[in-house]
Parts: structure tokens; sequence; C-alpha cells
């Protein structure tokens, strides 16, 4: 009877230890946080009490949302509830970012991947491009660079895109009996954060920080970027940044012979596939309900829909009766914290320009070399793309970086006479393609939750992605964008 007791002291003890240390952490990290922003206030110059208050609360969202003290969801709303209490601005426009499209567009794309991941396409999806190019560790390798670009057109969350590949990534690599700090996990691994990453590029609706610019742009300027127009100004920096990022992954993680070839893997995708069986009902329903979806996206110019309706005709069709895929108890189990988190990010955005807080970033930016650089469309691209990937290295959020520096963008293009929508979509596209530190993309997070690859892993590569980035946007702009009257 002694010794159970004994042991049962011995391990309670470090897990209580364990456990308050993790609390006081947090409670630190909350002290520091709520120290930083009062700091930010009592420092910033101005009259103007609203728009230091909305500088104070942002710099707060952006340490709470990196060193997450807190949940992100309760964050949010903690946000939400002293823009109310403050009073920063008024009532309608704190609430106005969850009557958003926007929030709908969201809230019907999860939906739809849920209806997606009730049915097989997916995992078929998967294993017939893995049966097809897996054979060999460059093969595996554009098959997961791949296999998120396809699955972009049809599931709009970034975060259920890489969620989907990971499995079936970790499942390949230990079919192949990879060692776990071997430079092909480390390779595949990254594959998966970066193309999970390009992925959002092209379609307006793949990455939140799109539609975010979308709407902000919308709101401030009344201008409207379609579904079409996003994607023609986007897609070669898409295709250029897939095969570039295959090249680069390929020479920083060189294999030695017996990782580089795995037929085995190839013959285990195309068994896989097989205990599939044939392409079933609910599969061929969910394609005809996903192209229906596509091609009304594509022609928003000619109806007029904005994306988010024919994103929500999609969710009718899944789980209607007789027509669907999927049921709707399955469909309507989606991520709360990340409506609450695009809704209060929406408001922290509209109450950022109308509390002065944007006009006083702005006219502290006003410097005249800045507007200067600006003048010039190509000058712009190139300064736009390198101010915002260091700040996106500050606000690793990307939703927190799109809400903050698109409206200071928007009113430096006015004072420099430029064209804000090539600015705001450079900026977005600087703000998506984060690839240096975990924390600045979705598909990083998830990737490193495996505890498979480290920070460190991620440095060297992503600086490399990020200069190609770069440069190839600058290309894009001095080519493609020329050529349509972009630039």
């Amino acid at each position: 009877m002694g010794a159970p007791n004994t042991k049962a002291k011995v391990n309670f003890m470090p897990k209580s230890s364990w456990v308050n240390s993790i609390g006081s952490s947090k409670t630190f990290t909350l002290m520091l946080g709520a120290a930083l922003s009062a700091s930010v206030y009592a420092v910033l110059p101005g009259s103007s009490v609203s728009a230091k208050i909305m500088l104070a609360l942002l710099v707060l969202s952006v340490f709470y949302w990196t060193f997450e003290p807190l949940p992100l969801g309760v964050t949010a709303v903690l946000l939400l509830v002293l823009m109310l209490l403050f009073k920063i601005v008024n009532m309608d426009i704190i609430f106005s970012g969850f009557s958003s499209p926007a929030i709908f567009l969201i809230i019907g794309g999860m939906m739809l991947a849920r209806g997606v991941n009730d049915t097989p396409l997916a995992k078929r999806l998967a294993y017939l491009i893995l049966a097809k190019w897996a054979g060999t560790a460059k093969g595996l390798l554009a098959s997961i660079l791949l296999i998120p670009q396809v699955q972009a057109f049809f599931i709009p969350a970034v975060a259920v895109r890489a969620t989907l590949i990971l499995p079936v990534a970790l499942m390949a690599l230990d079919h192949i009996g990879v060692k776990k700090d071997g430079n092909l996990r480390k390779m595949i691994l990254l594959g998966v954060a970066f193309g999970g990453t390009i992925s959002g590029t092209i379609v307006m609706t793949a990455a939140i920080g799109n539609i975010l610019t979308v709407e902000l742009l919308k709101q401030f300027l009344g201008i409207q970027i379609t579904y079409l127009q996003w994607f023609m100004y986007t897609v070669p920096i898409w295709l250029l940044l897939i095969p570039l990022s295959w090249l680069l992954l390929i020479k920083v993680f060189p294999l030695s012979k017996e990782n580089e070839e795995f037929h085995h893997l190839k013959e285990e995708m195309d068994k896989k596939l097989k205990e599939l069986g044939a392409i079933n009902t609910d599969e061929k329903k969910c394609i005809g309900i996903l192209i229906l979806i596509v091609c009304l996206w594509f022609t928003e110019p000619l109806h007029g829909l904005h994306p988010s309706i024919p994103t929500l005709i999609g969710v009718i069709l899944m789980a209607f009766p007789g027509v669907g895929c999927s049921k709707w108890d399955s469909m309507v189990k989606i991520n709360f914290d990340t409506i609450l988190i695009m809704g209060v990010t929406l408001s922290l955005g509209y109450a950022f320009n109308h509390s002065g807080a944007a006009e006083l970033v702005g006219t502290t930016l006003s410097a005249g070399w800045i507007i200067d650089l600006l003048r010039s469309p190509l000058t712009a691209v190139a300064s736009i793309l390198i101010i915002t990937q260091i700040l996106h290295l500050a606000v690793a959020n990307v939703s927190t970086a799109v809400v903050t520096l698109i409206p200071i963008f928007i009113g430096l293009s006015g004072k420099a006479g430029a064209d804000p929508v090539l600015i705001c979509i450079t900026a977005s596209l600087a703000c998506l393609h984060g690839y240096i530190l975990v924390v600045e993309a979705t598909p990083n997070i998830i990737v490193h939750s495996t505890g498979q690859i480290q920070q460190k892993e991620f440095i060297i590569p992503g600086i490399y992605m990020t200069i190609i980035m770069m440069v190839v946007t600058i290309l894009t702009a001095v080519t493609w964008w020329n050529w349509i009257g972009f630039l």
C-alpha cells in the first residue's frame, strides 16, 4: 500500500508545479501585453484620445494573438468588449465587422470544407496525385506542393487544406521509413507549409487576407475587386512560385541516394486508391456543386453576386436532401474561433480608420521619401513588398497585419496619387507569403505543431522563399501587370 501512495505523491507534485508554471507564465504574458499597450498610449503624440486608445488596442491584439496567453477567440471577444467600453467609435461601426459579406464567405467556406470532407473526394485527389508522382523524392515533393493548389479552388480555408494534406504527407514519410531529423522529412514538411501558403495566392477566396483586402477596399474606397480580377492579377506569381519553391527545397535539403527513390510508396498509394473503389454518388454530387460554385465565382462580372452568395448556395445544395453529399449536422461543426477572429479583425480595421488612428499613423509615415517612392508604380511595388514583409515579422497574424496596413496604405496612396488597388494587393500578397517565422502563416503553425520540425528549419529556406516571392512579384509587375494595364 505504501509504494503506490509514494508514487502518486511523486507524480502529483511535478504536475502541479508544471501547471502552476504555465499559469504564471500566461499571467505574466497577459500583464506584459497590458503594460505594453498602456505604454503605447502614454507615448503616442496627438490629441485624439480615441486614436491613441485604438492604436494601444491594436498593439494589444498583436501581442496576445502572437503569444496566446488567452485562446484566440477569447482575445477576439476581449478586444471587441474593450472597443465598446472605451467607446472608440460608434457601436454600429464596432459591430459592423460581423455584418460584412466576408464573414459569411468564411462561414460558408468552412462549411463547404466540412461537406467535402464527408466524402472521400479529398483523399482520392491526394492518393491520385501521389500514385502518379510519389515514386521519387522530387515527385513526392511536387505532389505535396500541387495538392493544395487544386484544393484551393474548392476548399477556401487554408487551415483546412493544410490539415488535409499533412496526415497524407506524414503517412508517406512513415511508410518510406524516413528518419525523424532527416532532410527528406524536413523538405516534405516545409513543402506542406509552403504549398499551403502559395495556394492562397491565385484564388481570392482561398485566404482570409485576400478577402479582408477586398472588403477593406470596398468599404473605404467603394472599389470592388472581382474573383476573376484577383485571378488575373495573381496567376503569374502563383505559376512561378510553385516550381521555384520545389527547386529551392530540393537545393536546401540535399538527399542521400537511398532517399531519392521509393517505388513502394507509389504502389501503396495505388493500393489505397483501389481501396476507395470507384468514385461514388456523393463524390459526383460534390464535384458538381463545387464546379457550380467556382463557375459562379468566375462569372461575378456578369451576374454581380458577391462571392459569399455562391458559397452559401453551395452550402445549401450540399446539405439538401437528395441533392447534397453531406448532412447539416456535420457541416455546422465549424471552428467558431475563426469567425470571431475574422469579425473582430474587420471591426478593428473599420474602427482603426474611423477613430483617426489610421490618419495618425499615416501622418507619421508621410515622410517625403516614402511618398516619392509610391509615386512611381514600380518603386511603389518594390517598397511596399519590403516594408510589408518587415512589418509582417512583427505583426505575425495575417489578418491583423492586413487590417492594420491596408487602411494606412490607402491613405498613403491618396497622398502620393498612386493606385490604391495596386498598393493594397501588393501589400496583401506580402502579408500572405510569410515563410520565415512559424507564426507568420497558418500552414507553418500546423506543420510545426507536429513536433517534427523546428523554427530554425524555417529560417534559411524562409528567407530565400521571401526573396523569391518579392522578385517574382516585381517581375510580374514589370511584365504581366504592365501588359494588362494594372501597373
